[in-house]
């Protein structure tokens, strides 16, 4: 079922969602009941221990993951009622993902890498939609370097323009910090937000970093598979 999206409707509806995988040892829970719902240019952090079903809720939320049972909405898009290649056209409508290892091609520029979603599309002057992506993340002097020649906190770049470069009304995050040191986080976390800013797009961030999280206007603390607490907070001003 497909429906149309009115200001203030939630973007993303998660209805007692449970999700339960088999292994040697029997089933394992890893989403309990969760229900959530994500407003239009939203903010929220996700955290929790790890194991705490994180990462999972997030596959869910962008159509990676199916649960077990449950009802998942995006979009006005219920994503039980879509099969694979539906899945996919929401996903290069509406939203856009970041993980914490970049997932470029290596063998592409930056450019390429970015122009990916724009070209599936069939969007025109891809490549100049992706060069000015790059530029408004710094990175207008290496459109042509391969994910090898960059530092790890410019690959995380390329993959935030890759990831808003279509205009998703939802970015999802998965610990886009991890595999960087401080000052390097901060710097992609500062394009992150300028960008989620630029396009009023609704984020869900998965974090253990209470800082971070508190940039976020709303804190999810998930525990064994459930939402244990949903705080909402004014995010964190940083000083420029």
């Amino acid at each position: 079922m497909t429906t149309s999206p009115h200001p203030g409707s939630p973007l993303v509806v998660i209805e007692d969602v449970h999700l339960t995988l088999g292994s040697a040892a029997g089933p394992v829970n890893i989403l309990r009941g969760v229900s959530l719902t994500i407003d239009e240019g939203e903010t929220v952090a996700l955290l929790g221990p790890s194991g705490s079903g994180k990462s999972t809720l997030m596959m869910v939320a962008g159509g990676l993951e199916r649960p077990s049972s449950g009802r998942v909405t995006v979009a006005g898009q219920e994503l039980n009622a879509l099969d694979e290649d539906g899945l996919a056209r929401l996903r290069r409508r509406h939203v856009g993902i970041v993980f914490q290892s970049f997932h470029l091609i290596p063998t592409m520029t930056a450019v390429e890498n970015v122009a990916i979603p724009l070209e599936l599309a069939g969007a025109p002057d891809a490549f100049v939609a992706a060069a000015a992506a790059l530029g408004r993340v710094g990175l207008e002097q290496r459109v042509s370097h391969y994910p090898p020649q960059l530092s790890g906190g410019e690959q995380q770049r390329v993959a935030i323009a890759r990831a808003f470069v279509a205009g998703p009304r939802l970015l999802l995050a998965d610990e886009p910090t991890g595999n960087l040191d401080g000052v390097t986080g901060d710097l992609v976390i500062d394009c992150l937000f300028a960008e989620h800013a630029r396009q009023g797009s609704s984020l869900l961030l998965i974090t253990h970093d209470p800082h971070l999280a508190g940039r976020c206007e709303r804190q999810l603390h998930m525990a064994d598979g459930r939402i244990v607490e949903d705080r909402r907070a004014a995010p964190l001003r940083r000083v420029l």
